[in-house]
């Protein structure tokens, strides 16, 4: 991610005086907000790169980590988060056991010194039973994170393969021009895609390397070497990462079809000044300085979801959030707009707009408002653990107050599984216990990844599109369900659907009552 360390010197533009809260141009007022959804992508980041989010500890016990790491998404399961993108591989290294690159030194304290768990297997388990997507969050070019080159471990790639890099601001960094590093970077990904039960795939907005003064990338060789048919050297490194980006869209998809590939860019993907195509915004843009054409990548349909860093308040004028989620909601080519949000900014001196507890609830309003936009994502873990500025209150009791189901994605499955079988519910031991078996084979023979259990009142319509119904998500197949919130002298009338892994749902089972006597608790 577009993290502190380059954060101020890219965009220091953008970071002059911000206006008084009362300059924002647009408020909750002012927009047409939609119901609660039902569907709806609500994720995450958790940072591993400097231990930013987790682990807290990089010399603890696996268990004092695994702790850690449960209380978090314990604490996001309450928020009503339904996504964690998890951070494997901060600069070339792992947080997974099947990988050929060294363990990382943010896990044990030494690159390569091998931890006793699979922090990546142990974190989809966790996710999954709390009803939470797992993406994998991938650095795709970054190999160090600083200039501590001794410390790496023998056999780090850039020990074994150091032609593959330059030096650019005191770290090493692949070098994209090269197509062995792409198909390294490729089949580094695949470790991931073919031996782990991750929900998607997710890269962050570090491709070629953004700019700072006085350095240089070194890559005038490769580019005479490979650049023949480009007339500059601008659109050959677009081209590179494009190449990457096209190959890991066929490979991901090659081996799991039902995979989720994302990018999540800088907020800016070009002004208007610099493309014609471009945002009415004034800042560094991804096209021009990291040569990540993200926008083409939609396009194209290489990539599933767009989730772009939008990190400036409402009404900014330089960058201004709500006229960067217009442009990109009107650039997603029919594939998902996932925002990214920025309630780190509140713990920034400097980001006065972010110290008003509005401002997040403002953008997630416009973020709904928007019947292109799908979601957001919040960087980062802790900001929210630590209910930065009340914003978890807000999405607890609010904005996440019930549950929703991440959107589909039609182009890669459009079939829902069959609805449950022989549906039964009763009373036992004070208690609505709903059993089932599982459906029918789909037409597409895709499994059955889950159900979704919906609890009615007397005289309340059946509306399965009304998240208030929904009393259980699970990411199982387990086929028996306990609802202990009932209460007594009520009588509930369930249902329940199938999901399957890109939870497509099926039609509902025929409903069945239970009454609850007015004496049986």
């Amino acid at each position: 991610m577009l993290r502190y360390k380059y954060f101020f010197a890219l965009v220091l533009s953008l970071l002059i005086s911000a206006p008084t809260f009362a300059q924002a141009v647009v408020t909750a007022d002012s927009v047409s907000v939609r119901p609660q959804p039902k569907r709806e992508f609500r994720g995450v980041w958790i940072a591993t790169v400097s231990n930013l989010d987790w682990p807290q500890n990089a010399r603890g016990t696996a268990e004092s980590q695994q702790r850690d790491l449960i209380n978090q998404l314990n604490a996001h399961q309450q928020a009503g988060i339904n996504a964690i993108m998890f951070q494997v591989r901060p600069a070339a290294d792992a947080f997974y056991a099947k990988s050929r690159e060294p363990w990382s030194k943010y896990l044990t304290g030494k690159q390569g010194e091998t931890p006793d768990y699979d922090p990546l297997q142990f974190a989809i388990n966790e996710a999954h039973k709390r009803s939470m997507e797992l993406h994998a969050w991938f650095n795709p070019y970054r190999a160090t994170f600083d200039n501590k080159f001794y410390a790496l471990a023998p056999d780090h790639i850039t020990r074994t393969k150091p032609e593959w890099f330059f030096t650019y601001e005191g770290i090493k960094l692949f070098n994209p021009g090269l197509p062995e590093v792409r198909e390294y970077i490729v089949q580094v990904v695949l470790d991931v895609v073919k031996n782990y039960d991750v929900d998607g795939i997710h890269m962050d907005d570090y491709f070629y390397p953004y700019p700072a003064k006085g350095q240089v990338i070194n890559d005038a060789e490769a580019y005479a070497e490979y650049g023949k048919g480009f007339d500059n050297i601008k659109d050959w490194r677009r081209d590179n990462v494009d190449k990457l980006i096209h190959m890991l869209a066929d490979s991901i998809h090659k081996y799991k079809p039902t995979m989720k590939f994302g990018i999540s860019p800088f907020g800016i993907w070009a002004n208007r000044s610099q493309h014609p195509d471009g945002s009415e915004t004034n800042g560094g843009s991804s096209y021009i300085e990291n040569f990540a054409d993200s926008r083409k990548w939609m396009k194209e349909g290489w990539i599933d979801y767009i989730n772009p860093q939008i990190y400036w308040h409402i009404g900014y004028r330089l960058a201004p959030f709500e006229k960067l989620l217009d442009w990109w909601s009107s650039n997603t080519y029919n594939r998902h707009l996932y925002v990214g949000q920025a309630p780190y900014r509140f713990y920034e001196p400097r980001s006065l707009a972010y110290k008003n507890p509005s401002e997040i609830p403002n953008q997630l309003r416009l973020i709904r408002a928007n019947p292109r936009a799908q979601g957001s994502v919040f960087f980062r873990s802790l900001s929210i653990v630590n209910n930065a500025n009340h914003l978890t209150d807000s999405l607890r009791t609010d904005f996440y107050r019930y549950p929703a189901l991440p959107p589909p994605m039609l182009w890669l499955d459009s079939v829902p599984p069959n609805a449950p079988q022989a549906f039964t519910a009763r009373l036992e031991k004070k208690n609505a216990v709903l059993r089932w078996s599982a459906p029918l084979a789909a037409a597409d023979n895709e499994p059955v990844y889950g159900y979704v259990i919906y609890r009615f009142q007397v005289n309340e319509k059946f509306d399965l599109g009304d998240p208030r119904n929904i009393v259980h998500i699970q990411y199982n197949t387990d086929t028996l369900y306990q609802d202990t919130t009932v209460q007594p002298g009520k009588t509930y009338f369930y249902v329940v659907t199938a999901i399957d892994r890109l939870k497509n749902e099926s039609e509902r089972t025929a409903p069945m009552a239970v009454t609850v006597p007015a004496s049986v608790l």
